[in-house]
């Protein structure tokens, strides 16, 4: 990776002195947003293709033709981990697909123009709601037509709501994020197997709450152990057929959910519980999602990793 510059030059506040978004002790703005966010509008913006060195520095994430002419499909595509991993992998030289709620228009064209311009390829876009079975078979169908075949299906599209108390939480809000976070993980990899071939790679985003269960992410904590479950079974089932399945259990990583759904209080402390002492990033996220779509994680399937700032989950 080539270095750029240092992390406190670059990330730091104007008087240099607040830690850099890579150091120990960073501390993001109080902030708020209405759902479901747009990174537009964070401050400071996420960092998607830059990761630390070990000499304190920034380096911007290097390609090396790990996914040429491979087709990508992400589930929430258009900003956080899912944009981060999208401009990744178009580096790796695959071709790109997101789709993404129609209230994240803005952010959506903006990954396509970061793609284009940062890897001269076309990317795709299909505005949509995940949850809906009919849309999910449109989309896997519309990008295998234009790239005859689905080589790696991300799944990363979520909702999250923090609720208390279990006597508060809302049924219509367990339906919703069971079938956000998990049925249209089920969705996107039903349609989506029938184009894939041998060699073929499905990640799909789970979280540290399916290991640690946060007591005030009752719902959302259970679809990521389901996810973590469904990952185990469809590998399991597709192994076979030389199609690997594993999965990605982030920490807390800074991204327009979190200001969507976190008070705005909470926000200075976001990821300091962690024994790296601040939010990941999503470029943290989407480098374990390049090996885990390329050939170098071959012998790999059925697992999870986890870019979690060193909490331990025994998994």
């Amino acid at each position: 990776m080539e270095t750029v510059q240092k992390v406190g030059e670059k990330f730091s506040g104007s008087s240099g002195q607040q830690p850099g978004q890579f150091e120990r002790g960073h501390a993001i703005p109080e902030q708020q947003q209405e759902r479901p966010g747009l990174q537009s509008h964070l401050h400071p913006h996420p960092i998607e293709t830059e990761l630390p060195t070990e000499d304190g520095r920034l380096a911007q994430y290097k390609a090396s033709g790990k996914l040429t002419a491979c087709s990508a499909l992400i589930t929430g595509g258009d900003s956080g981990i899912g944009r981060s991993i999208a401009i990744l992998f178009a580096r790796e030289g695959a071709n790109v697909g997101i789709v993404y709620l129609p209230q994240e228009q803005e952010d959506a064209q903006a990954t396509k123009e970061i793609i284009e311009r940062d890897s001269g390829r076309a990317t795709e876009l299909y505005a949509g709601d995940v949850k809906d079975a009919n849309f999910a078979k449109t989309c896997v169908d519309s990008f295998a037509r234009k790239y005859g075949c689905i080589d790696i299906l991300v799944n990363n599209a979520a909702y999250q709501n923090l609720v208390g108390e279990i006597e508060n939480l809302d049924i219509d809000q367990w339906d919703l994020t069971f079938k956000t976070n998990i049925y249209s993980y089920f969705y996107f990899a039903k349609f989506a197997v029938p184009h894939m071939h041998r060699g073929g790679s499905i990640i799909n985003m789970t979280s540290v709450h399916a290991y640690q269960g946060g007591p005030s992410f009752l719902d959302y904590s259970s679809t990521k152990g389901a996810i973590v479950t469904f990952t185990r079974a469809l590998s399991n089932q597709l192994i076979g057929r030389g199609i690997r399945v594993n999965a990605i259990a982030p920490g807390p990583i800074w991204t327009p959910l979190i200001a969507a759904t976190i008070p705005k209080d909470k926000i200075p402390s976001f990821g300091h519980r962690t024994p790296m002492q601040r939010p990941g990033q999503p470029s943290e996220v989407a480098a374990p999602a390049v090996f885990l779509a390329s050939s170098d994680s071959s012998y790999i399937s059925g697992s999870v990793l986890h870019p979690n700032g060193g909490t331990i989950t025994n998994s």
